[in-house]
């Protein structure tokens, strides 16, 4: 059965719903030994900062219930290089109920848009080789294409 569903930016109110998400994904060492509670706050502090700037764009999927099936998050950059800025895709979680729905599909449409309307040039984003959606070719199925020559790197600070 499809799921019904709606993609639009996240309020205030969504912290605990994004929080339940986050931590039912099971993706996040980080998260294992926090209540959602808690995560469910620093949500709430990371929305009211994010919805203050135009340097971020967040969109969540509402299912007909108004239960959130997903989100995605992405952060504009200015390039000194491209004619636009560009959007790096830091998010794209669906909940694993919802999948295969098509809300992916859409939260990625509505970044896209949103680049469009901002004058983008590019859209990035990095996907783990070991996720489920890196195995189904997920971004590839929607036109993004992977850099076979570019390497990834991190540098995790003290906390």
């Amino acid at each position: 059965m499809k799921l019904g569903y709606s993609i639009r930016p996240p309020v205030i109110e969504d912290a605990p719903a994004l929080a339940r998400l986050l931590h039912g994904l099971g993706y996040f060492d980080r998260l294992e030994n926090v209540p959602v509670e808690q995560t469910a706050e620093s949500v709430r502090a990371a929305l009211e900062k994010i919805n203050a700037s135009d340097d971020h764009t967040l969109y969540v999927a509402a299912g007909a219930d108004g239960r959130l099936l997903g989100y995605t998050a992405v952060h504009w950059i200015p390039d000194l290089f491209l004619p636009g800025p560009e959007g790096y895709l830091s998010e794209l979680f669906v909940d694993e109920t919802a999948r295969g729905q098509g809300i992916g599909g859409a939260l990625l449409d509505a970044v896209t848009e949103e680049a469009h309307r901002r004058g983008g040039s590019r859209l990035q984003l990095i996907n783990f080789r070991h996720r489920e959606s890196y195995r189904r070719g997920f971004y590839a199925k929607h036109g993004w294409e992977e850099r076979p020559t570019a390497a990834n790197f991190t540098l995790y600070l003290d906390e």
